[in-house]
C-alpha cells in the first residue's frame, strides 16, 4: 500500500477487466488509481508489489469524445479563451492527425504529429525557474522531448505564462522556418474519477496520434512504468486509491479538526496547485457556500499555518478585505474560483479530511 499527499494506492492481485477493477475499486475504495504527476507515479514504482508487472489505472480512451488540449506540465491548465494559433491552425495538416504542439519564432501556435521524426527541430524545456531553449540531434519528436525534459529537468515549456518569458522571446526570435516544440497535446482520454489532471506517462512507442480507441491504460513497471494502452476486456491486477473526504456535515472549525483526527488523519492541506485542484474537485460536492480546510491564524505569533505543520507557501486568498484576527480560520470557497476566506472558527461549514499520514 503506498501513500502520497492526496492518494493512498491499493495493489490488487486479483485479475479483472478494466470495468470489473473499476467496480471494485468504487465499492472498496475510492476508485481506479489516478496519477497526477510524476511524484504520484515514482509513489507507484517505489512501492509496487513485486509480484505485479503490469496493472489497470483508471485512465481510459473514449469511443466518440473530442479531443481536448493539454498542457504536459501537471497543474497547468489550458484556457480555451487564451489560445495563440497560427492563422488556419490546428489543421492536421501533416499524416491527417496531429496531436501536439509546436511554435513558430513569431510565438504563434501550430499542430504537429506527436511520434513522427522531423528534422532540425528545437525544443523548450522547464526546470522549474527557468526556460531552456534546446537542440538535440537525438530528439526527433515531440513525445521523445517531453521524456528528454521529464528526465533532464521538469517538463516541456507549459502554460501562456512561460511562453511569454521577455528572453525567451528573444532567443527564438532568430530561429526562421523552424519547429520549436512546447508542451501542448491533445486527446480524449479521461480519468475513471472524473478528474481533469493531463498527466501522462506513456511508453515512448505509445502512438499518440490514435484517438477514440476505447482502450484502456495499464501502468508497465519493468518499463520505469510508463503506460500503455490495451482492449479493456483483458484480465489484469489493477491499482485502486483513496483520496481526501468531503463531509456533509457542518461544524465549527474545531469540531471538525477533531473530527478528521479521531476518524482519518486531519483536515486537509494545500501546498500547491495541483492539491489546491484537488480539493476544488470536493468542495463542489459540499453542501455549504465553503468547507474548512486544516488553515489556521495564531494570534500570538500572527502568522496563519497548515495544522499538518506545513509552512503556508503557496496561497489563494480572496481579496475580500478581512484582516487577520483572532480566532479565524481558513475555508474555501464552493463554488467560483474557489478562493480562500477568512472565516470565524464558530461558523459551522462541511469540512474535507485526508486520510493519509504525510511522510509515510
Amino acid at each position: 500500500m503506498a501513500k502520497t499527499k492526496s492518494y493512498q494506492y491499493h495493489y490488487i492481485k486479483e485479475e479483472k477487466n478494466w470495468t470489473e477493477a473499476q467496480r471494485y475499486c468504487r465499492e472498496k475504495y475510492t476508485d481506479l488509481a489516478t496519477v497526477s504527476n510524476m511524484t504520484d507515479m515514482k509513489s507507484l514504482l517505489s512501492n509496487q508489489d513485486k509480484d505485479m508487472n503490469e496493472s489497470w489505472i483508471g485512465l481510459y480512451d473514449q469511443k466518440n469524445g473530442n479531443r481536448t488540449w493539454h498542457w504536459s506540465l501537471p497543474g497547468v491548465k489550458f484556457d480555451k479563451n487564451d489560445q495563440r494559433w497560427e492563422y488556419r491552425e490546428p489543421n492536421d495538416a501533416g499524416q491527417g492527425v496531429e496531436n501536439c504542439g509546436f511554435m513558430w519564432n513569431s510565438l504563434k501556435w501550430g499542430d504537429i504529429s506527436c511520434n513522427e521524426p522531423i528534422l532540425s527541430l528545437y525544443f523548450l524545456c522547464y526546470d522549474g525557474k527557468s526556460i531552456l531553449f534546446l537542440r538535440n540531434p537525438e530528439i526527433k519528436t515531440w513525445i521523445n522531448a517531453q521524456s528528454y525534459c521529464r528526465e533532464k529537468h521538469t517538463d516541456l515549456v507549459s502554460g501562456l505564462t512561460q511562453l511569454q518569458d521577455d528572453r525567451l522571446k528573444e532567443e527564438v526570435r532568430h530561429v526562421n522556418g523552424k519547429f520549436i516544440l512546447i508542451g501542448l497535446f491533445r486527446d480524449t482520454w479521461l480519468w475513471s474519477d472524473g478528474s481533469s489532471f493531463s498527466f501522462r506517462h506513456w511508453s515512448l512507442q505509445f502512438d499518440n496520434q490514435r484517438h477514440n480507441s476505447g482502450q484502456c491504460a495499464m501502468t508497465v513497471f519493468n518499463d520505469e512504468g510508463r503506460w500503455r494502452n490495451e482492449d479493456c476486456a483483458l484480465k489484469k491486477p489493477f491499482i485502486c486509491y483513496d483520496g481526501e473526504l468531503i463531509f456533509r456535515k457542518n461544524k465549527t472549525w474545531e469540531e471538525a479538526l477533531y473530527y478528521c483526527r479521531d476518524h482519518h488523519h486531519d483536515l486537509v492541506s494545500i501546498t500547491n496547485l495541483e492539491e489546491q485542484r484537488w480539493v476544488e474537485r470536493k468542495a463542489q460536492f459540499a453542501s455549504t457556500s465553503f468547507v474548512w480546510l486544516g488553515l489556521h491564524y495564531t494570534c500570538t505569533l500572527d502568522f496563519w499555518f497548515w495544522v499538518s505543520d506545513e509552512v503556508v507557501r503557496y496561497k489563494n486568498w480572496a481579496s475580500d478585505g478581512v484582516v487577520d484576527d483572532c480566532d479565524m480560520s481558513g475555508a474555501m470557497e464552493r463554488g467560483g474560483t474557489h478562493q480562500w476566506f477568512k472565516k470565524s472558527d464558530d461558523e459551522r461549514f462541511n469540512f474535507i479530511c485526508s486520510r493519509n499520514k504525510h511522510g509515510e
